[in-house]
């Protein structure tokens, strides 16, 4: 028999989204270095072993798919995935496929793609979210490289990606890079997600004094309305949480120390270079490190002695309507900016990314899948632009901003940290100002560095009369 698919990396990762292929019917061939571990992974395999091809070599490997042969790689970003390609470009031939399906830069994915593209192989490089229960079960999936190599595996990956009301949430999206980049903002949403949840929830923990357990009912509560998403099920459920050794809510015991990976650091860089707005993903990847500063932000906690202050609303019941509104028109805020420096890389770089067809690949499968998504894919299935100008999401930036509003005023009056939120609210209010004060910075500008400005009057560059 031979495979439809070759597969090197049996992981967590790997080994999940391996016997993904397996259940939905397909024949997969999988090699790993150590043959102790591929062993393993067939004899755990149960059923779906019939479908799966052993491999001792990378020879081994090609030889037990048809041509033209796909294979994955899933291996940690970086050196070890220019390892396999180097081993895998020495058993195939013209025409074959190498697909990373790891977390990679996608400046190392246009790399790898031009270097490939002398040889006659070809490179799809694969962003795959949804972590290692997506993987098994079916994660969102997008695809870059050449569309007739997406082709050749594309009843594949539609066959294992998730499903939103049975549309497989799998796409081509553009050339070399395309889809690592998308997956990359993928992350640095998701990241600003996060973090507005977690000031949220900061709010009501400093500022109201509720427990845990009173906390995750109310995102519960939430996860049934306009908020609806995966992030905000598993915090009621992280929430939730009792720990079994001290029988205190989990949550409460967790070291207040974020990691990150790299990939939201990536898309703010991105968005820099792009020249686009991301300040909300930027405040995201900062607390993220800030909050790794633990001791020093004990020596400083004891340093000032500030107390923080609670908040003492007429009514808890309006606020956390309010609180609900607030995270809502900051969540419009972040996906703007992430979608906005997507449509900008997709100008600069000549992808023409399906924006709508992205946002409907995220509604099932990856860690921001939500009902929200599912405006978004509207949206832009009509237009692309930033979110903010839209129909639909000018009318409920319209009707929930003065809730962000009044939630990051609260905040700051007692001393509570909300960097996404604020930044959010900042954003929006910078977007929507017809004549902001980037004047006085062009007059400083032209004052100490002869830069030039433009006048309101006149076109072209003027100087100022600031000698006399």
């Amino acid at each position: 028999m031979q495979a439809e698919i070759g597969l090197v990396g049996l992981g967590v990762m790997g080994a999940n989204l391996a016997l993904n292929i397996a259940e939905k019917g397909f024949i997969i061939a999988v090699y790993n270095r150590t043959w102790a571990t591929t062993e393993k992974f067939v004899a755990d395999a149960g059923p779906l072993a019939t479908r799966i091809i052993a491999c001792r070599t990378m020879a081994d490997l090609a030889a037990a798919i048809r041509q033209p042969r796909p294979v994955i790689i899933m291996v940690k970003a970086g050196d070890a995935v220019d390892e396999q390609i180097k081993s895998l470009r020495e058993v195939m031939e013209r025409n074959d496929i190498i697909i990373d399906a790891g977390n990679a830069n996608y400046h190392d994915t246009v790399r790898r793609d031009a270097e490939l593209s002398m040889t006659g192989l070809t490179f799809i490089g694969m962003g795959v979210s949804g972590g290692e229960e997506g993987a098994r079960h079916g994660p969102s999936i997008m695809a870059g490289g050449l569309e007739s190599s997406y082709r050749r595996v594309e009843n594949v990956l539609t066959a294992i990606a998730a499903k939103y009301k049975k549309s497989p949430c799998c796409a081509w999206v553009g050339t070399d890079g395309a889809g690592h980049f998308v997956k990359t903002m993928h992350n640095g949403i998701e990241y600003a997600d996060m973090q507005m949840i977690a000031e949220i929830y900061g709010v009501m923990r400093d500022g109201l004094g509720m427990t845990a357990s009173d906390i995750a009912r109310v995102f519960a509560t939430w996860n049934a309305g306009k908020l609806n998403s995966y992030l905000i099920e598993i915090t009621a459920k992280v929430l939730a949480t009792v720990d079994d050794k001290t029988g205190k809510p989990l949550v409460d015991i967790i070291v207040d120390r974020a990691g990150q990976k790299g990939t939201g650091k990536w898309s703010v860089i991105e968005a820099q270079n792009l020249g686009v707005p991301a300040t909300t993903l930027e405040a995201a990847v900062a607390a993220r490190v800030l909050s790794s500063m633990k001791d020093e932000r004990t020596r400083a906690a004891g340093l000032y002695k500030i107390k923080r202050k609670k908040l003492l609303p007429k009514s808890k019941t309006a606020l956390i309507r309010q609180l609900e509104s607030a995270l809502y028109a900051a969540k419009i805020a972040a996906y703007a900016q992430g979608f906005a420096v997507m449509e900008q890389a997709s100008i600069e770089k000549g992808w023409n990314l399906p924006l709508g067809s992205i946002a409907a690949i995220w509604r099932e499968g990856c860690i921001i899948r939500s009902q929200f998504l599912d405006l978004i894919t509207s949206a832009f299935r009509k237009s692309n632009g930033n979110l903010l100008m839209t129909a639909a999401f000018s009318g409920m930036m319209k009707d929930n901003h003065t809730a962000l509003r009044k939630t990051v005023a609260d905040a700051v009056l007692i001393g509570q940290p909300v960097p996404a939120l604020s930044t959010a609210l900042a954003y929006f209010d910078a977007y929507r100002q017809a004549r902001g004060t980037a004047n006085l910075i062009q007059g400083q500008r032209d004052y100490f560095g002869a830069h030039t400005f433009e006048r309101i009057n006149e076109s072209g560059a003027h100087r100022g009369n600031w000698t006399e």
